[in-house]
């Protein structure tokens, strides 16, 4: 057995031996509610930043660790805390940039939930609880790579490693991009892992080398000054919730599939995936058929979306004989890889004031968007990762887009385009990520920092 062989098998050991201490660690952190969302309490995010910088600071192996906040451009109000941790390479070797977010989602309604959302519970193989996969668990794969490089190596080894743990992910990432700016240097790399991403599926590792974009804003429907008694007005005076109604409907056609001129779709193949497995995975019952034309990938992958997800409007209990005057619905469309976030939107603003009922007044706010990417698999770093999958999972890894998206991706690039962007993940598809009930299959985490851990001395073993 070579030097190198035995080096990377010592590695892998030491990665499998540290997966406990991470599983722990990990319980730990989940129990931090760490929601960024307005209106939830910041000292709980900053509690989280601080038990991140923790462990951090316990490898050693670091120039410096910080939690550090920036100012979010669009209102001038402060960040929420990430933790900056950085360690220059030596000896001509590359510099790697570790990414994943402390903070989580809202736990929505707790009653879904079959246990407390931020108490850990160990159930069948799963690891429950919110942000247990989504992402803390990058969080602890990172950790827990460096832990079992660091056993085998000691703290004197080569590569650079930056870690960015992102404190506002969730809740769209509003000073990403000036964080960035502000600590370019700190973060500069040439390669970086963003480990928020799934798996094809608990057994085969993955590399996520597409991602659609998104646009996501609020629409305003105003029909009345004032609200109006529905017995003595309706059947003359439209409504708002009558004229939304109507203009929703326009977005989709009889399949399901979108119907918004200028939203572009990608072609491109993709692996096959039966609606059994769609049903399996996205809990589809038996008799609600699936939506949209074309491979189900490719409607997951490479075609838009348009998704209402919230709305204001009297709730049931509230509920009176009245003519609402105007209502407020959140629409998220998710934007086909190779399209501009800004372009899609563009194009549903004009067809919603195109296809306005009665003479509807719109008003669009809250405009956030998100680009796709698309991966160059060229560079070296990718077979390497490619490589460490293989030897981690013990099955080699496929390549997958990804329906959902990481807008800060386009900030990365933006900033660091020579950077090579791996984007991977520790979660399986029956995780629930944003979902109450979010779990972590454990063994997918093992093999997601086994994996790492092998990545890591791998570019350790690498001159530029």
């Amino acid at each position: 057995m070579t030097s190198a062989s035995s080096r990377a098998s010592a590695v892998q050991e030491a990665a499998t031996a540290a997966v406990p201490a991470a599983v722990a660690d990990l319980g730990a952190l989940v129990r931090i509610p760490s929601v960024a969302f307005p209106g939830f309490d910041r000292a709980e995010v900053e509690r989280s930043a601080a038990a991140v910088k923790a462990l951090l600071d316990d490898l050693a192996v670091f120039d410096r660790v910080e939690i550090k906040t920036a100012t979010i451009p669009a209102t001038g109000a402060e960040g929420m805390p990430a933790v900056l941790a950085t360690r220059a390479a030596r000896n001509g070797r590359p510099t790697i940039l570790l990414y994943a977010h402390h903070d989580v989602q809202p736990v929505g309604d707790e009653a879904l939930w079959e246990s407390t959302p931020f108490e850990p519970t160990l159930r069948g193989g799963r690891l429950y609880g919110r942000g247990a996969a989504d992402d803390k668990a990058g969080v602890m794969a990172h950790v827990g790579a460096l832990r079992a490089l660091i056993e085998v190596l000691g703290t004197d080894f080569d590569l650079g490693v930056n870690l960015f743990i992102e404190g506002e992910e969730e809740a769209g990432s509003a000073s990403f991009a000036a964080f960035l700016h502000d600590n370019a240097d700190a973060l500069r790399a040439d390669v970086i892992v963003v480990a928020d991403s799934g798996n094809w599926d608990a057994v085969t590792p993955a590399l996520t080398v597409s991602l659609r974009g998104n646009t996501r804003f609020t629409m305003t429907v105003k029909t009345l000054d004032h609200a109006s008694h529905s017995g003595m007005f309706g059947g003359a005076v439209p409504d708002a919730m009558l004229a939304t109604a109507k203009l929703l409907s326009t977005l989709w056609d009889d399949d399901g599939a979108v119907a918004v001129a200028g939203l572009l779709e990608r072609d491109a193949p993709t692996p096959e995936y039966s609606e059994q497995t769609l049903r399996d995975e996205a809990g589809l019952p038996d008799g609600v058929s699936p939506i949209g034309r074309g491979t189900i990938l490719s409607r997951l992958w490479n075609k838009p979306t348009v998704t209402v997800t919230g709305i204001d409007f009297p709730s049931v209990r509230n509920a009176s004989n009245t003519l609402t005057p105007e209502l407020s619905v959140v629409i998220s469309s998710r934007v086909a890889p190779g399209q501009r976030a800004e372009d899609a939107f563009a194009a549903l603003e004009a067809h919603l004031r195109a296809h306005a009922p009665f003479g509807a007044q719109l008003s669009f706010h809250d405009v956030d968007f998100g680009d796709a990417f698309l991966v160059d698999t060229s560079g070296w770093a990718v077979a390497q990762a490619r490589d460490a999958l293989e030897a981690g999972y013990g099955v080699a890894p496929v390549d997958i887009g990804v329906g959902g998206s990481i807008p800060f991706i386009a900030d990365l690039v933006r900033e660091f385009p020579a950077a090579q962007i791996l984007v991977t993940g520790v979660e399986d598809p029956h995780a629930r990520a944003h979902s109450p009930n979010e779990s972590l299959h454990l063994d997918t985490f093992r093999h997601a920092l086994v994996s790492e851990a092998l990545l890591l001395e791998s570019l350790d073993a690498t001159e530029l």
